[in-house]
């Protein structure tokens, strides 16, 4: 008998290859969390406010106690006025609150748009659209539009084909006022600069021309914003412009340059009234930009070469 056996008794295993498990795959390392500044500006904004707010409630507590003591009536009569201050900066209050509100909202619908017709989905711009009709629902100029989109809310399948109608029906005729308002402030704009006598009366009524031509294009859009809201829609339309002023630039430069130089060859004053009116133009366009409630996507945004026939 055989003690061992032999190695043809056990059929031989076959060969197994068992892969080294992998290593797990590196992640990429999240950036690193900036430190919060203190923000020592903020409080101390906070803290003399807080201040001038007591200070001004002692004089004013004081100022009353003065008065009772000469003559109630007289003391009385300041308490009513100090009621009456009362009120109407509460009243101030609530209107910024609310014109924040307008301008949340106008943008917000802005981007659910954009977002919608990016991903073309016909759910997400329903609703939203159903939003931006009853925002001019007191509109007389956009009842033609806002009936046809009614009519075609349910036909139309494509989120980004509803964006578009909205922009050709609803928008329309919202932008067409926009786009008089902005030629005809590049107009007078030309004209008062060209005449003016002093550098410092162009500058001024530059300025105000342009804030008052955001404000009007911001209330047409239904914007209607307090004196915070119009500060903080000035700073959009600015850094707005700051982005897209190289491009816009590009596409009229050639019409730019020649018109200045035809216009400062007839009269100096006349080329600074064109370069006045084109700077008028093109904040103009970038406020359009900022207050419309929808993106531009199947129309154009305004251009420079649209207003330089003016």
């Amino acid at each position: 008998m055989q003690d061992a056996r032999t190695d043809d008794t056990f059929p031989k295993a076959a060969a197994r290859i068992v892969p080294e498990p992998e290593e797990p795959a590196s992640r990429p390392l999240a950036p690193a969390r900036r430190k919060r500044r203190t923000g020592w500006g903020r409080l101390l904004t906070a803290a003399l406010g807080g201040l001038a707010t007591l200070a001004i409630g002692l004089a004013i507590d004081g100022l009353i106690r003065d008065l009772f003591a000469r003559n109630d009536w007289l003391g009385w009569t300041g308490l009513a006025l100090a009621g009456l201050a009362a009120f109407a900066l509460a009243a101030l209050a609530l209107r910024e609150i609310f014109g924040l509100m307008r301008l949340k909202r106008i943008d917000s619908i802005r981007t659910r748009l954009a977002a919608a017709a990016d991903a073309d989905d016909a759910r997400a711009a329903r609703p939203v659209l159903n939003e931006l009709t009853a925002l001019y629902e007191s509109r007389p100029e956009t009842a033609q539009g806002r009936a046809a989109m009614r009519e075609h809310m349910r036909e139309i399948i494509d989120g980004r084909d509803l964006v578009i109608l909205t922009e050709r029906t609803l928008l329309a005729p919202l932008d067409a006022q926009a786009r008089r308002l902005v030629a005809d402030a590049a107009k007078r704009v030309s004209v008062v600069t060209a005449i003016s006598p002093r550098a410092l009366i162009d500058l001024a009524y530059v300025a105000i021309e342009n804030m008052r031509t955001i404000r009007r294009i911001s209330d047409l859009y239904g914007g209607r914003p307090g004196t915070i809201g119009f500060l903080r829609l000035a700073r959009n339309v600015l850094g707005h412009l700051a982005v897209t002023g190289g491009m816009a630039a590009g596409d009229s430069l050639v019409q730019q340059v020649l018109g200045h130089g035809l216009a400062a060859r007839l009269s100096a004053r006349l080329g600074e009234g064109v370069i006045n009116g084109l700077l008028t133009a093109r904040i103009g366009a970038a406020a359009i930009d900022v207050c419309r409630p929808a993106p531009f996507i199947g129309t154009k945004p305004p251009r420079m070469t649209d207003f330089m026939g003016s």
